[in-house]
């Protein structure tokens, strides 16, 4: 790949990045919201098709991240013997679970058949932060 379009794919890679992890770490977020206003009695309609909307648009962004990153890793060569690589692969499989999870609790939300505390959703927001830090780690260090 030239330098110019190495360049441009890695910036496209990392700005698609950043605005999936934005809906990994807003929808959730959302729930919080929509269980601790269901609680107060407050109309969170408009919450359901906010988070509706996040989730397509942490899927879109999930889509052109991991293609722009699979495309620089072939192009670079890192698919054979860079442990980092795996690692770091792994967490973005673990980033769509999660992603995909969440999205099945706001469904749960709807039909109100959501259990958990807002003090745990608040916690299982914070499960993105910690993968973040470990990518970001791997892929500037690459310590494998």
């Amino acid at each position: 790949m030239s330098g110019h379009l190495y360049l441009w794919t890695k910036t496209i890679h990392l700005v698609m990045v950043m605005a999936w992890m934005v809906s990994l770490f807003y929808l959730p977020r959302i729930l919080v919201h929509l269980v601790e206003g269901k609680a107060a009695g407050q109309g969170v309609e408009r919450l359901y098709i906010m988070a509706r909307k996040l989730f397509m648009f942490g899927n879109v962004m999930s889509v052109l991240a991991i293609l722009s990153g699979v495309w620089i890793g072939i192009s670079m060569g890192y698919f054979s013997g860079q442990g980092w690589l795996h690692a770091k692969t792994f967490l973005v499989v673990l980033f769509i679970g999660y992603n995909h999870w969440t999205f099945r609790m706001v469904k749960k939300a709807e039909r109100e058949a959501l259990s958990w505390s807002s003090t745990a959703l608040r916690w299982f927001n914070e499960i993105p932060l910690v993968g973040l830090i470990i990518v970001v780690y791997l892929v500037i260090g690459k310590p494998m």
